[in-house]
């Protein structure tokens, strides 16, 4: 047992911004002396490798998140650490469930990544969590909100007390993430006197709403030569495949799967997309920034307003509008930017500013 001691719960470690936001939360507890635990549902994922070695990883072997309530409690009434820090609502939702079943000191924090009353996932968890989230998200010591909002939007949903709800923005650039950027890409479109290439990141799957970047990219093609790269894995690829064949730009546009440092294609890439039909506050947004890639988002629920200042360090395009989305495009295009802005407000977001803020909310020095 060791009362200092402070444990991170997630499902598992896939491609995603809260498993990135983790990671780097770790980094910065470590380099601060904290003694760290990662407990994981399932000890899998490609982002195992990047989990700092003083941090003992603890798998639970549960498989799915749902059946890791009994080890999770058994793993809080053996090791009694000092806090929980749950990431992900469904997580949280188990998180809270466990701590319910031990009598332990142990405080619980839970941060919500998402905006809820946006999400339109068609996953179980979409339906039955909200009404969960509900019930057992009072219970929680803290809530921590990576946007205002995602905050309001827990404040409204939820009737979370006054208080009760953190804004804490996620700590995305630490200097490993700017030498990536930095690192040799053999991807022959980025290569130097090509074409202008668009670039997305992100799970193809609903959310993300890369359907209507690629008609965009179809509408800009009329009038352009250029080409887009979709970095990620998901649901929705066979979709996507097919709307890119039959809008005939299949040799413009390329979807090659989880890269592990998309920060080299972002350092490269004429402009950053960002699609989504929802967020909570999106990191590869953040990242691209801090690349010095000119950023296009969508001004959804959630982050995107905050993170470009209501447009002034990049465009903000309606969800789902194809014509503006490609008329962003072409703005890019045709216009310069401001590298060094773009970076220096990406610096808001780094591991030194943020993880002091979740070290005075537990109460650590």
């Amino acid at each position: 047992m060791d009362t200092q001691r402070i444990s991170f719960f997630l499902p598992a470690l896939y491609g995603g911004g809260a498993e990135r936001v983790t990671i780097n939360l770790l980094k910065g507890f470590v380099q601060r002396g904290v003694l760290c635990d990662l407990v994981l549902a399932s000890a899998e994922g490609p982002y195992l490798d990047q989990v700092p070695p003083q941090v003992r990883i603890v798998n639970l072997n549960a498989g799915r998140v749902v059946k890791a309530i009994l080890p999770l409690s058994n793993y809080l009434r053996r090791e009694k650490p000092k806090a929980l820090v749950s990431h992900l609502n469904h997580a949280n939702v188990i998180a809270i469930l466990a701590k319910k079943l031990v009598r332990t000191k142990t405080r619980l924090i839970v941060v919500e990544h998402n905006t809820l009353s946006a999400d339109r996932s068609k996953l179980w968890r979409g339906k039955l969590v909200p009404p969960l989230m509900k019930l057992f998200y009072p219970q929680a010591d803290a809530v921590i909100g990576v946007s205002q909002g995602v905050v309001h939007d827990l404040e409204t949903y939820l009737k979370l007390e006054s208080g009760k709800i953190s804004v804490i923005y996620n700590p995305v650039i630490d200097d490993v993430l700017l030498a990536q950027a930095t690192a040799s890409l053999e991807h022959p479109w980025f290569q130097k006197d090509t074409l202008p290439v668009f670039l997305a990141v992100g799970r193809l799957s609903e959310q993300k709403d890369f359907l209507t970047l690629i008609q965009a990219f179809a509408l800009l093609r009329r009038n352009n030569h250029a080409r887009l790269v979709i970095l990620g894995e998901g649901e929705e690829r066979s979709k996507l495949e097919d709307a890119i064949a039959s809008l005939g730009i299949s040799q413009d546009v390329a979807l090659p799967g989880f890269v592990a440092n998309p920060y080299a294609y972002m350092s490269r890439a004429s402009a950053f997309v960002l699609s989504s039909r929802w967020e909570g506050l999106p990191t590869v947004l953040i990242e691209a920034m801090a690349c010095g890639c000119p950023v296009i988002a969508t001004d959804c629920p959630s982050g995107t307003r905050e993170i470009l200042d209501a447009g002034v360090y990049g465009k903000l395009v309606p969800v789902g509008d194809v014509g503006a989305m490609a008329w962003a495009m072409q703005q890019v295009i045709d216009t310069s930017t401001d590298q060094d802005r773009l970076i220096q407000r990406a610096m808001c977001f780094t591991i030194d500013r943020v993880v002091p803020k979740y070290l005075t909310l537990l109460n650590l020095p």
